[in-house]
């Protein structure tokens, strides 16, 4: 079962690069790339469903996707499908659902949409055998991913559409990735996983800010990871964003804003996001139960001295205000906390990551009474080692601990240029 890559692409096939164990990605031809940087870029998404979806009937489609699998109008891309008439076997939603209900760590179930009486399964953690089961009761032959990622390792999304691509080559079916932007650009920042923290929130090595779209991510993940699988992805596309460079940030692609989770309401969330993210992992609230998750972060008995002392670390690309708050879920419900807002003022100098990092310093130094990583050492697994946890606890400082990954991040960096779609 093979697609026509001349009919399927919306725009013109370049060579096409063969990966480890013999799978292809069909490239289509980049245009627009000289617009401006405000001008709207078209997705994956858009370039089919102006074709009418023409390129994907007559298939048994398989959708995995949320409530950013849209349209510049809005309509959800299973919805569009549907209304042009080609009608997809069955939806598979990953963290958050289908149709995006449920909070962090949750799901939505198996369930037929109302909307389109499609037969919906839960795909959350779901392990490969069992979503290649699901793929089988399905009766499909081609798995459709669509799915806007915020370019972090521990955003659960990309280890969705790994999962599923190692599914869809146990039974035999094609992979299409319907790409979109990386919505904070091509950076690359962070340390790489060691594979014996590996966990759901990172399940391979790759960098705490891979600065890769999932559609590159797919194309790294067939050549790098399926391998050690024992599978191989013989059909893969990736149906290209036209008009996207690696220097774009969200702001700057013309796009629609819609949340990828509940607790990522805006471009300025994910800016953040790779860095204080990791808050999960200590006894501070990430700022969850507040209106600006990521960005607000602090504890019960914190006050002005954690922001100024961050303030005098003169951060590129950052600013601290001084915020008081009371979550109405997640830590410390109900109760008062001080700490700071995270303002990002220039995201082309701001490194998310080397902030938070600076931000565990200060905090420690400031309110070692409050500041203090959970019990079941989360941090490790996402930050991708117990490194970063025992340096700060060493009273190492934002140099050291940044300078200890700079290695295997150049050496990530060298391999994952292989697979880059876009310049």
């Amino acid at each position: 079962m093979t697609i026509n890559r001349r009919r399927f692409l919306a725009v013109p096939a370049l060579a096409v690069p063969v990966l480890a164990g013999g799978s292809a990605v069909a490239q289509a031809q980049p245009q627009a790339q000289a617009q401006a940087q405000d001008a709207r870029v078209l997705t994956g998404a858009e370039q089919l469903a102006a074709q009418g979806w023409r390129p994907l009937a007559g298939r048994k489609l398989g959708v995995l996707s949320n409530p950013t699998g849209v349209l510049a109008n809005g309509d959800h891309i299973v919805d569009s499908m549907v209304a042009a008439g080609v009608r997809p076997v069955a939806a598979f939603g990953p963290e958050h659902g289908f149709r995006g209900s449920a909070q962090a760590g949750g799901s939505e179930g198996d369930y037929t949409d109302p909307r389109t009486g499609i037969p919906v399964y839960d795909a959350y953690g779901a392990n490969p055998a069992k979503l290649a089961t699901l793929f089988t009761k399905a009766g499909l032959d081609t798995v459709v991913f669509d799915i806007a990622d915020v370019g972090a390792r521990f955003y659960t999304y990309i280890w969705s559409l790994y999962t599923a691509m190692v599914a869809a080559a146990k039974v035999g079916a094609a992979f299409v990735v319907l790409d979109r932007p990386n919505p904070i650009g091509g950076r690359l920042a962070g340390p790489v996983l060691d594979p014996k923290f590996a966990s759901g929130v990172g399940l391979k090595p790759i960098a705490q800010q891979h600065g890769m779209t999932v559609g590159e991510l797919a194309r790294f993940f067939a050549a790098e990871f399926l391998p050690s699988e024992g599978v191989r992805l013989d059909h893969l596309e990736i149906v290209q964003v036209r008009g996207w460079r690696r220097e774009t940030f969200f702001a700057g692609t013309g796009q629609r804003w819609v949340m990828p989770s509940p607790n990522m309401p805006t471009p300025d969330t994910a800016l953040v996001y790779p860095g204080t993210g990791m808050f999960e992992g200590t006894l501070f609230t990430e700022g969850r139960g507040t209106t600006r998750p990521f960005e607000i972060v602090g504890a019960p008995g914190l006050d002005w001295r954690w922001r100024d002392t961050l303030e005098q670390q003169h951060l590129p690309g950052a600013a601290f205000r001084e915020t008081y708050f009371v979550p109405t879920f997640g830590k410390f419900v109900n109760e008062t906390c001080g700490g700071v807002q995270l303002t990002v003022t220039d995201p082309r100098s701001f490194d998310a990551i080397r902030t938070a990092v600076t931000m565990f310093v200060t905090a420690k130094q400031v309110a070692p009474k409050q500041f203090g990583w959970r019990p079941d050492l989360a941090i490790d697994k996402l930050s991708g080692s117990d490194r970063l946890r025992t340096m700060v606890d060493a009273g190492a400082g934002v140099e050291e601990i940044t300078g200890a990954w700079r290695a295997e991040l150049a050496e990530f960096d060298r391999t994952r240029r292989r697979y880059l779609i876009y310049r």
